[in-house]
């Protein structure tokens, strides 16, 4: 049974811009209204609030590659349908439609290519595609960003950006967990360093395994991290929550993050982070 099908990738469609079009944006978190130049100059954060607006894999790769320059691989994967699964529409159908609409392929990107002058890959995850959810095509490319890296001998940064594992696959998804987990075992074995950034949300099955496997588990302001969501917690255990429950400050007061870094300083602090971890 086919869990992921391979296609022509030059026939792939291009990808659209992740955020409105318009010359200004709203903030979610406090409201002000942001000019487009301003918000691309702060890296796509709030400048009123410091609010990380999320941002497609392909704007990591800019920010964090020496010169904005990079190779993609491995991106002609897709999702395959192991389950004939159907809910409000079937789900090849829901596929071919974000592709159509959105223009994004999947919910994740590979990419190799230099940072702070060293060699780096980076696996990010898109919540723009069904929300960032990981099915077999997810794990599948983060086994080949470990494989990358260690055909390179290079550092893994994986961003995670997502709302769990993939209902449409069933267990296949939940496969994942156990897959990605395993294959990262090999870099540990290579004495290679592995940098998970949690950004805005990761939740699920992400955060169950490869997003806090990191050597070092870094993260964004305010993101939202947890398994379950806040309110299903809330409901099952009938009290209310400490304030900033399954926020990043949250989770690094209580030591599960190493460090909160800001976007402006993340290509830095990497590059220092991983000047730390090599041996």
């Amino acid at each position: 049974m086919a869990w992921f099908k391979r296609v022509n990738p030059s026939i792939r469609p291009t990808d659209k811009r992740d955020m409105p079009e318009g010359l200004w944006w709203k903030c979610d978190e406090c409201g002000a209204m942001i000019h487009k130049k301003q918000l691309e100059d702060n890296f796509f954060t709030c400048s009123k609030c410091d609010h990380h607006f999320r941002i497609s894999p392909y704007k990591y790769f800019s920010l964090l590659f020496d010169d904005g320059k990079y190779s993609e691989f491995d991106d002609q994967l897709r999702a395959a349908d192991p389950l004939g699964f159907t809910d409000t529409k079937k789900y090849p159908d829901r596929v071919y439609d974000t592709i159509e609409k959105k223009g994004k392929t999947e919910a994740c990107r590979n990419a190799h290519g230099i940072s702070g002058g060293e060699p780096l890959v980076i696996s990010a995850m898109d919540f723009g595609f069904i929300g960032g959810s990981m099915g077999s095509v997810v794990g599948e490319k983060i086994a080949r960003a470990v494989d990358k890296s260690l055909e390179l001998n290079a550092p893994l940064l994986v961003i995670s950006q997502s709302g769990g594992a993939r209902m449409m696959e069933g267990a296949f998804s939940l496969m994942q967990m156990a897959k990605t987990a395993a294959r990262l075992t090999r870099l540990s074995e290579r004495k290679l360093p592995y940098i998970s950034l949690l950004t805005d949300p990761t939740m699920g099955g992400i955060s169950a395994s490869f997003a806090m496997l990191g050597d070092l588990n870094i993260s964004e302001p305010k993101a939202l991290i947890g398994f379950a969501g806040p309110r299903v917690i809330r409901d099952t255990i009938k009290r209310d929550l400490p304030e900033g429950f399954q926020r990043a400050e949250f989770l690094f007061d209580h030591g599960f993050l190493d460090r909160i870094i800001h976007r402006r300083d993340l290509k830095t602090e990497l590059v220092s982070l991983l000047s730390m971890l090599k041996i």
